[in-house]
């Protein structure tokens, strides 16, 4: 593993920013840290990072009470015994300085020095080194050179940082970062300073740099689509501590609670006694009852003209969006929820759409999630 993080917690006052974080990372692999504002994944990256210290063990301990994962008290004195250490490649970092931990970071504002040319802010990291450490004047241009060709800007290292668009500052960003050959690649949200058009185009970028430089890299973002496309694993964080971890597909299609389904997109939510019928087969997270709210994906319901089964619901058109592949169709059922089911826009030609008309939805899957009240 190139980084490992064991039990983490870490405060600030009577603030916690992290309980009882575990996580680990393998070499040459890129996970997103993903999770709404104030989840602590920037908190876990600049303590990777070396940039903040985590708490003791003992404070550690008296704030998580249990924490993720099991009760921290219960746990013996052999089990935590690594509580609070941030391991790289299985050596301790603990007392390392940032510098000393050899990683590359990248912030959302590109952080480039407004005075030095983009060649000159690729190479500073190289010039800064000890005397003992520092590459020669060649390789230090060879280097350089090499990245601006990575980066897609050869020919613009004479330029400044304002003379070049968001989307190319935040590139020569990453290949500053790289230039000191970092065992490790940090990026605090690189790219949500950008217009969406240009952050798309980054993404398929950053993947195919990382596939190209196999670099073990860490990215936080809350943009879900940013973290389900370029991401190797996700780990989804909500409230200082990790909701789940797994590959983009899993986190996905298999969520393991409420937050994690409602976080990852679009969903309609039932309550168990609106859906009635069978689902066995489907990929449920628990029995329908009447206290169970059941989550449906908008692409996961049917419409048509008449009631397939006895799961289907009648409900009435309210509007639909007809821009782009999918049709979004907002309706209203009978007992007044709003929902919305996405279908290919060439079936919602053929089935003649049309606002206020009644027609019936019917559940493909649903996931549910056991709640102690009805909706």
């Amino acid at each position: 593993m190139s980084v490992e993080v064991h039990h983490v917690t870490k405060t600030f006052g009577s603030y916690v920013a992290l309980q009882d974080v575990s996580v680990s990372v393998a070499t040459g692999e890129l996970v997103a840290l993903l999770g709404p504002s104030g989840s602590g994944k920037t908190t876990l990256l600049r303590i990777i990072a070396g940039m903040e210290v985590p708490d003791p063990p003992s404070v550690a301990v008296s704030v998580s009470g249990g924490g993720a994962g099991g009760d921290a008290q219960a746990r013996s004195d052999a089990s935590r015994k690594d509580d609070g250490k941030i391991l790289f490649f299985g050596e301790d970092v603990a007392t390392w300085t940032v510098s000393q931990r050899q990683v590359g970071f990248v912030f959302q504002h590109y952080a480039l020095f407004k005075h030095m040319s983009v060649y000159e802010n690729i190479a500073f990291g190289l010039r800064v080194r000890p005397r003992q450490l520092r590459p020669s004047k060649t390789e230090i241009d060879q280097r350089v050179r090499r990245l601006l060709q990575l980066i897609q800007l050869e020919g613009l290292g004479d330029r400044f940082p304002m003379q070049l668009s968001g989307g190319q500052r935040q590139r020569v960003a990453l290949a500053r970062a790289l230039a000191i050959e970092p065992k490790i690649l940090l990026l605090d949200e690189p790219f949500g300073a950008l217009d969406a058009k240009v952050r798309q185009k980054l993404r398929e970028w950053l993947r195919q740099l990382h596939e190209t430089m196999n670099t073990t890299t860490i990215l936080v973002t809350h943009d879900q689509e940013e973290a389900l496309e370029v991401s190797d694993r996700v780990v989804v964080m909500n409230q200082a501590k990790i909701e789940q971890i797994g590959t983009p597909e899993e986190v996905f299609h298999h969520p393991a609670s409420e937050f994690v389904i409602d976080f990852l997109g679009s969903v309609n939510v039932f309550s168990g006694r609106h859906l009635e019928g069978d689902f066995s087969g489907r990929d449920l997270h628990g029995e329908p009852r009447d206290d169970s709210k059941m989550y449906v994906r908008p692409h996961e319901l049917s419409i048509s003209r008449h009631a397939e089964d006895e799961r289907s619901l009648p409900a009435r058109i309210q509007r639909i969006h007809r821009a782009g592949a999918h049709a979004k169709v907002f309706l209203q059922t009978a007992l007044d929820q709003n929902v919305r089911v996405d279908i290919p826009i060439t079936q919602c030609h053929a089935l003649s759409l049309a606002d206020g008309e009644q027609v019936y939805i019917t559940p493909l899957n649903a996931h549910v999630f056991s709640t102690d009240f009805n909706i």
